[in-house]
């Protein structure tokens, strides 16, 4: 995967997340992490030797809270930060790109992992029906005759409580679930690059309330029917 930010760029986009207050190592983390999406977060040992060497520098100053330290930015940081406002906005831009392209690389890993589970489903649900086909071969002759008495093998099979409906239902449950799962994930993605971007209004919060309501409430009552 291509580097997130050219030689240079994040220490310059650290200093212009400083210029809207003073803040500690974990909530600059934080901080890129919200303007990624969620696609990309910065580890602590990528943040803090960056913050040490603009301390160096004397682009950053340090105070000391307990056992944690708060930084901001300095007047010559920010005088720094006056002179290549021209490159932050390139930065900005491939930021932007770098979002893009991790989101959609993080959608083709989920689609990836959703062809990967289906082929294990249909291969389960082979395996369950290449037994049942082997144990219908096999059976006995007085198994055949009890069958006269005994419910049908069919009706034993759509029965929920029977062994033989229980691979076929955990087949359907799981795949149920890697539906909702597919889905969370891929709204999630589609939520964090609207905001990273824009605001996320008051009417789209409640859309996503009342929707969601909507499709809880009809797959409840589809499970209940």
């Amino acid at each position: 995967m291509p580097p997130v930010f050219a030689h240079g760029a994040l220490r310059l986009y650290i200093l212009a997340l400083l210029e809207s207050g003073p803040r500690h190592g974990y909530e600059l983390i934080r901080a890129l992490s919200d303007r990624f999406g969620g696609t990309y977060s910065p580890s602590a040992g990528t943040i803090y030797p960056r913050l040490g060497k603009l301390e160096e520098e004397g682009l950053v100053a340090t105070e000391s809270e307990g056992r944690r330290t708060k930084y901001s930015i300095t007047p010559a940081g920010l005088a720094e930060l006056e002179s290549r406002r021209e490159e932050l906005a390139g930065v900005e831009e491939n930021i932007s790109a770098s979002v893009r392209r991790l989101a959609d690389q993080l959608r083709a890993d989920i689609s990836n992992n959703i062809r990967g589970l289906r082929a294990d489903l249909a291969a389960t649900a082979e395996a369950v029906r290449s037994s049942a086909r082997s144990a219908d071969t096999v059976r006995s002759p007085d198994t055949v005759r009890s069958a006269d008495i005994a419910p049908s093998a069919n009706t034993k099979a759509h029965d929920p409580a029977s062994p033989a409906a229980r691979p076929a239902n955990q087949r359907m449950l799981k795949e149920a679930e890697m539906l909702v799962q597919a889905f969370r994930d891929d709204l999630r993605i589609e939520l964090r690059l609207h905001t990273s971007r824009n605001e996320l209004t008051p009417l789209a919060l409640e859309t996503v309330r009342t929707v969601l309501d909507q499709a809880r409430s009809s797959i409840r009552n589809s499970l209940q029917s």
